[in-house]
């Protein structure tokens, strides 16, 4: 399974527009290869580099129950229209929020799980709860990374 963007290339900067401060939506994406045993998909969005100036790993975006056929999350994409439910991020939203390092350039990980079963996970949960859920039900992974500086 593989996970990738057309907006910027694994490891480069992303653009601006994708930023919490600038217009806060979310890079469109491309699964490709997901496994025949997937039953739903995964998708969350971190900061390693904020443990630092954080105190944390910061949590941009949770994404569960994405159907393993979908190939394409469109930039600025509404999980209404579809079977998806989205988690709260750090800055306490339901939703995706930017990239918005405080100190300097910050990497970002993308992070696309491949689930044998569907979660049964409410709307505005953790990553904590996300992560107990996920727990002995992933069954591939796939990261993608991209850089950004204030």
């Amino acid at each position: 399974m593989e996970l990738s963007s057309p907006a910027f290339r694994d490891g480069d900067p992303i653009p601006r527009q994708y930023g919490y401060t600038e217009e806060n939506v979310n890079p469109p994406l491309e699964i490709t290869d997901a496994p025949t045993e997937a039953a739903s998909l995964v998708l969350v969005v971190d900061d390693p580099d904020a443990l630092e100036p954080a105190g944390k790993v910061w949590r941009h975006w949770l994404v569960w129950n994405v159907n393993p056929t979908r190939k394409r999350i469109p930039e600025d994409w509404s999980t209404e229209t579809a079977t998806a439910v989205e988690g709260e991020n750090d800055y306490g939203e339901v939703g995706y929020g930017g990239p918005n390092p405080p100190d300097g350039e910050h990497t970002y990980r993308f992070r696309l799980f491949a689930l044998d079963d569907e979660l049964e996970v409410p709307a505005g949960a953790t990553l904590e709860d996300l992560e107990r859920a996920m727990e002995g039900h992933v069954v591939e992974e796939a990261t993608y990374e991209g850089t950004y500086a204030p």
